[in-house]
């Protein structure tokens, strides 16, 4: 459902993604792990079409996102780190909003919008303006949102941000039924433990460079960490920025 192929992004000298491989087949759940500016959200502002490669394409189930923007975007949904809703609209009218511009049948709108409200406890502000929101209710409202269309592939950046652990499960179930489902997700995360529990696959990034990939028992192969998955992480890391300077 994912293929990238030779996927690079430079902001001046800056290298923020360099000649990235991956493929992500349909009903995976991958995990997208790295540090602060390893080029996680560059990489994840690609496959949504919000940024231009300098090199390399993304397709997103065989459309390539740059040549065939409307078909790709058609199929899949992005969750930024930062949620934006419009602060004027009620939830039921942010979601009327979202499922007119993805043309959906207004019945399909209303009885999509009542089965995402009552998974993740939103019935109690449908009438509510989005700007009253807290934090985790408008996480809460923006993914119900983007899951509205049924897309084929969910790409989201920190999904647990400002969520309490009841709502934190509720989405991490819902995730997982939708993978198991045949929806392919890409989450990018800092939460490693989310990562941990849920991710089929895990692809570590740092410095723009794809340094590892796998399921966690592979990761823990090749490094010499065999713990949780932090310490893998950490290590693989660790081991890759004492190859570069060895490299100086």
């Amino acid at each position: 459902m994912i293929s990238i192929r030779g996927l690079s992004k430079h902001f001046g000298n800056l290298c923020a993604v360099e000649n990235l491989n991956l493929e992500v087949g349909q009903g995976e759940f991958f995990a997208f792990l790295g540090p602060n500016g390893a080029g996680k959200t560059t990489t994840i502002k690609l496959l949504a079409g919000l940024l231009k490669p300098t090199g390399g394409s993304a397709h997103i189930g065989g459309f390539d996102i740059q040549k065939d923007p409307e078909k790709a975007k058609a199929q899949l949904a992005y969750v930024p780190d930062f949620p934006f809703t419009y602060d004027k609209l009620t939830c039921v009218e942010f979601m009327n909003f979202v499922g007119d511009i993805f043309g959906i049948a207004t019945a399909d709108i209303d009885s999509r919008t009542d089965a995402l409200f009552g998974k993740f406890h939103l019935h109690d502000y449908r009438h509510e303006l989005t700007e009253n929101l807290s934090h985790g209710t408008r996480q809460r409202l923006v993914i119900s949102s983007a899951l509205l269309h049924e897309p084929r592939v969910l790409i989201i950046d920190e999904p647990m941000v400002g969520l309490d652990p009841m709502h934190a499960r509720i989405v991490k179930d819902e995730f997982r039924a939708r993978a198991s489902a045949g929806m392919t997700i890409f989450l990018s995360t800092h939460q490693l433990s989310v990562a941990e529990e849920l991710a089929d696959r895990i692809g570590i990034i740092h410095q723009g460079r794809l340094i590892a990939l796998g399921t966690v028992e592979e990761l823990r192969a090749s490094s010499t960490d065999k713990g949780a998955l932090e310490s893998v992480f950490l290590s693989l890391v660790d081991a890759e920025e004492t190859g570069r300077e060895r490299e100086k």
